[in-house]
């Protein structure tokens, strides 16, 4: 519902962008988003600026981008000269890690094929996948925060040999 001079209150914020109540809150706390002005009566109003950074926002989340990226692209894009070199490092690094998560979800996509069609009809009584599960990685037992983060989940104790 719009409020005073083209102002939105929370609910229509968001309807508008998609974006659940709670979350806009959050991002209210996370300092994404700037505090509104108040109603006489203490509910949020949102400007269209508002309105345009949650856009920002949402768009920047659905592509992937962590908070803290979120916050360092809204950091720049708030410059003045929106210097488009430090976008693009902040943009590679994460598409950097996009990419190892589709090789990633690819290995993963691999071994599941290839244990489910071990599995043959599903009529046998021990199953693959179930022993695949109980196997442990070695070392991972002892130290699994050694990973790097990238290979920790294709690490899924799985191989498509097994």
């Amino acid at each position: 519902m719009n409020t005073m001079s083209g102002c939105l209150a929370i609910g229509a914020l968001s309807e508008r962008t998609g974006c659940k109540v709670e979350t806009i809150r959050f991002y209210e706390r996370e300092g994404l988003l700037p505090a509104p002005a108040r109603s006489s009566g203490g509910y949020r109003l949102y400007s269209q600026d508002h309105l345009k950074r949650l856009t920002f926002i949402r768009r920047a989340r659905g592509l992937g981008f962590s908070i803290d990226e979120v916050r360092k692209l809204l950091a720049l894009a708030d410059e003045r000269k929106r210097p488009c070199a430090k976008v693009r490092v902040v943009a590679g690094a994460h598409l950097e890690d996009v990419r190892v998560k589709i090789a990633d979800l690819r290995a993963m996509e691999r071994v599941l094929r290839d244990t489910v069609a071990r599995c043959a009809d599903g009529r046998r009584a021990d199953c693959a996948l179930i022993e695949a599960l109980y196997r442990e990685i070695p070392n991972q037992a002892s130290r699994p925060s050694e990973l790097p983060a990238r290979r920790r989940k294709s690490a899924a104790g799985f191989s498509s040999g097994s």
